[in-house]
């Protein structure tokens, strides 16, 4: 669900420039667009922690982020679209970073678990044995809109 050219649907590009206009940011910048998971379903469960629960990171493994050559990663200061199941808008790993991603119990153990189960899974449709060295890209990120709570303009400030 990661390639970025297949997600920037109609609805995705309206999304944003409705977020720009909202905003006062330019549409003109870097906008990565992703859905989380290997499917659609995983994409709408993660998703919904993003807009109505407590997730507030997440992981993928490093190779994901140049499978063209475009070395992608994510960095301060680039915003993100994330996407459900449909394409809809919506590395040393510790306790703190596990209860942020807002999955399972939130305990560090259950983000290993889920984590190791996920990457084994979606590496072997490749052809590909995950390992626990490979390298993870790990990412916090703050929810600016939409929220049931926003009703003031959202800025750059509000980060």
């Amino acid at each position: 669900m990661n390639e970025m050219d297949d997600l920037r649907t109609a609805a995705v590009v309206q999304f944003l420039q409705d977020f720009c206009t909202r905003s006062g940011l330019e549409p003109d910048q870097r906008w990565d667009v992703y859905g989380f998971g290997d499917s659609p379903e995983m994409a709408d469960e993660l998703g919904d922690l993003v807009v109505n629960g407590p997730k507030r990171a997440t992981a993928g493994l490093r190779s994901d982020f140049a499978p063209t050559g475009d070395d992608l990663l994510p960095e301060v200061g680039v915003y993100s679209v994330i996407v459900g199941g449909h394409g809809q808008p919506m590395n040393q790993v510790d306790a703190a970073f596990a209860w942020d991603e807002g999955e399972g119990d939130r305990s560090l153990q259950d983000w290993m678990d889920g984590h190791r189960r996920y990457f084994t899974r979606y590496l072997a449709s490749q052809g590909i044995t995950f390992a626990d060295d490979m390298l993870v890209v790990l990412e916090r990120f703050a929810l600016l809109w939409p929220t049931s709570t926003n009703t003031a303009p959202i800025g750059p400030d509000a980060l």
